[in-house]
């Protein structure tokens, strides 16, 4: 794309969009090997979430881009050949594995929070270690291997973590150890790095800023156009430590600045952006898809005040439990708090919610679609739409027909 200095509003959504691989139709055959690596490496950064309301979040990510694909397959790929690794990247995330070296400051300064047992624990140097050892010598292993191990009294509330689990996750947090697998609880098993990343990406040693600038390249071209904020979030970094490696970005030529129209701050445009003429498709995006994750991001790009209420008492609850935003083309037009019923397989639809300035009929009819091709890959048998607002008895309508 030539050097501009001035976008449209639409021009950044479409820039965003296909930065994030959303400008491509799914492809039309079982997703293989072959598009995973594809989508890996467009996102960069693939976050966790396993709340299990509808789907664990981070394969609804994947969904979005390629449709119906074979879970374990995708964990297949993911888990055990060195060509990942799960790091805290944002948040907790599956990175490819050359971004390990990018993150061994982050690895380096972690101590245990001030709530954590293993900083009460009795001969807590001695224990660690000796979890190091077997793990060394047993090879990968799970909390449950390891012998229990009597902690503090709980207290009503606290996060229910055995003393083993708390050590393992402290050594993956210093980079001691790293994930060889998901269980099918989606436990961890962990190894030592030394089996499971390639040497070249262990041996390689960079400068704290050399770090963060790479980190807030491949964060531009994730996202084609960003704020310095937009930018900092991807990795997690601070806006203070981002803005002068965004400097030296601009000063290479690998980002130019930008006016956004509407955006109060500058933008920066990755020099491998890309604008097409038109986004076309649909897809329902996860609450942690990088798309809306940072929120004032999807509020800026696409006017969309998002929000999912987990945490909020039901009664004020505005949008619902689980709230999926809707895309179609370039813009978000709505929004359905999901829910798979996998006892009476069905696929619930507790709210539905338009956004201003749409074609209802026809937003319906493409949520419709959209919603129908969930249902057939959660080896759901039907929807069922809570008609609680005009949108949501148009839903239903729609998917009669």
């Amino acid at each position: 794309m030539n050097r501009r200095v001035r976008l449209s509003a639409s021009e950044a959504r479409r820039i965003a969009l296909a930065a994030q691989g959303l400008h491509v139709e799914r492809p039309s055959c079982a997703p293989d090997a072959r598009h995973f690596r594809r989508v890996m490496r467009t996102l960069g950064v693939l976050q966790l979430d396993y709340v299990n309301v509808l789907i664990p979040a981070h394969y609804l990510v994947i969904w979005s881009r390629l449709g119906a694909f074979d879970r374990s397959r995708f964990d297949r790929h993911v888990y055990g050949n060195g060509d990942y690794a799960e790091q805290w990247a944002h948040e907790a995330s599956v990175v490819p594995a050359d971004t390990w070296p990018l993150l061994a400051h982050r690895r380096n300064a972690h101590e245990p929070s001030r709530h954590n047992p293993i900083r009460k624990l009795r001969n807590r140097d001695d224990y660690l270690s000796a979890v190091l050892e077997q793990v060394r010598r047993d090879g990968a292993l799970t909390a449950s291997d390891l012998p229990p191990v009597p902690g503090p009294k709980r207290k009503p509330g606290d996060w229910h973590r055995s003393i083993p689990r708390w050590a393992l996750e402290y050594h993956f947090a210093r980079g001691d150890l790293a994930v060889a697998n998901r269980l099918p609880n989606f436990q961890r098993v962990y190894d030592l790095p030394e089996r499971l990343i390639p040497r070249q990406h262990l041996a390689r040693e960079l400068s704290k800023e050399q770090a963060e600038r790479e980190m807030l390249g491949r964060a531009a071209v994730a996202m084609g156009v960003a704020t310095l904020r937009d930018l900092a979030d991807y990795f997690r970094l601070s806006p203070k430590d981002a803005a002068p490696r965004v400097a030296e970005l601009v000063e290479s030529g690998d980002l130019s600045v930008v006016d956004v129209e509407n955006w109060k701050e500058p933008g920066y445009l990755s020099s491998s952006a890309s604008l097409p003429r038109s986004i076309g498709g649909a897809s329902l995006l996860s609450p942690f898809d990088p798309v809306v994750w940072y929120r004032p991001r999807g509020e800026r790009l696409f006017n969309f005040h998002y929000r999912i209420e987990i945490y909020v008492p039901e009664e004020k609850r505005r949008w619902g439990y689980y709230v999926l935003p809707f895309r179609l083309g370039d813009r978000i037009v709505a929004r359905v708090d999901l829910k798979a019923d996998r006892k009476s397989r069905r696929l619930l639809v507790l709210k539905a919610h338009e956004e201003p300035n749409i074609t209802r009929l026809e937003c319906a009819q493409h949520l419709a679609d959209e919603l129908a091709l969930l249902r057939d890959w959660l080896a759901l048998d039907t929807i069922k739409v809570s008609r609680n607002s005009d949108f949501a008895r148009a839903l239903a309508s729609a998917l009669k027909h």
